[in-house]
C-alpha cells in the first residue's frame, strides 16, 4: 500500500513525516545529480575567469603549491577571455573532460545541497501554513520564510564541501594535460578556513531562494486558478 506524499503536503493541517521529507530529499538529491552534468563546465569556467588574474601572480602560485615551471603561463592563458574562449583554453590545456575536473565533488556538493535545500523548504512550508491557520496555497510568509531558510541551511551544511572542490579546481587551472594536479584538500567541518564567505553566501541565497519561491508559488496558483474557471 503506497503513501500519497502530495495528498498529505496539500492537506490543511498536516505535518511533515519521513515519508515526505524522504521523498522531497530523493526528488532534490536526483535533481542536483542530474545538473551537475551540464553545471561543472560552466562553473569551472566561472571560477577560471574569476582566478585567473590572481594565479598569474607568482606569490599566489606559491599559496596554491604549484609545483611545475610553466603554472604562471597557464594561468595567465586565462585571463581576459569570454565564456566560450575559457572553455576552449580549458580543453588546449587539459582536454574535454578537464571541463569536468572537480566533478566528483561537484557531484556531491550537489546532490547533497539539493536534497537539503527541498527537504528544508517543503517542511518548512508545510509547517508555517499548519501553524498559520492557512492552506499551503495561500500563506505567504510561509512560503518566503521557507524560501529563504532552505537557501541558507543547504549553503551552511555543504559550504566545506564547495571549498574543497572550488581550491581543487583552482589549482587544476595551473596544470596542462599529463601533469598531476594537488590533490583536493581534506573536507572538514567546523574550521574556519573551510567557512570563507559563508556569509556572502548564505546571505544572496536567503534573498534569491525567498524571490524564486514566492514568484514560483505565485504562478503556481495563478495557473491553477486558470484550471479553475
Amino acid at each position: 500500500m503506497g503513501v500519497d506524499v502530495l495528498d498529505h503536503v496539500n492537506r490543511k493541517g498536516t505535518y511533515p513525516n519521513f515519508y515526505s521529507v524522504a521523498c522531497f530529499g530523493a526528488a532534490g538529491a536526483t535533481a542536483g545529480s542530474c545538473i551537475t552534468v551540464v553545471a561543472c563546465p560552466f562553473e569551472l569556467t566561472k571560477l577560471s575567469a574569476q582566478v585567473s588574474v590572481l594565479l598569474s601572480d607568482q606569490k599566489k602560485l606559491a599559496e596554491a603549491n604549484c609545483r611545475v615551471s610553466n603554472g604562471h603561463a597557464v594561468a595567465a592563458s586565462y585571463q581576459n577571455k569570454g565564456t566560450f574562449k575559457t572553455m576552449r583554453n580549458i580543453i588546449r590545456h587539459r582536454g574535454i573532460f578537464g571541463l569536468y575536473t572537480g566533478f566528483n565533488l561537484h557531484l556531491l556538493r550537489d546532490t547533497l545541497g539539493t536534497a537539503i535545500y527541498f527537504m528544508v523548504y517543503e517542511s518548512g512550508k508545510q509547517l508555517g501554513t499548519t501553524y498559520g491557520g492557512d492552506s499551503p496555497t495561500t500563506n505567504k510568509l510561509a512560503v518566503v520564510a521557507s524560501g529563504g531558510l532552505c537557501g541558507i541551511v543547504s549553503w551552511a551544511m555543504i559550504y566545506p564541501i564547495d571549498s574543497a572542490k572550488s581550491i581543487y579546481q583552482r589549482n587544476s587551472l595551473l596544470y596542462s594535460r599529463g601533469q598531476q594536479v594537488e590533490p583536493p584538500p581534506k573536507i572538514t567541518f567546523f574550521r574556519k578556513h573551510m567557512y570563507r564567505g559563508l556569509g556572502v553566501s548564505m546571505g544572496r541565497s536567503c534573498v534569491v531562494n525567498a524571490i524564486f519561491f514566492s514568484a514560483f508559488e505565485f504562478t503556481k496558483k495563478h495557473v491553477n486558478s486558470l484550471d479553475d474557471d
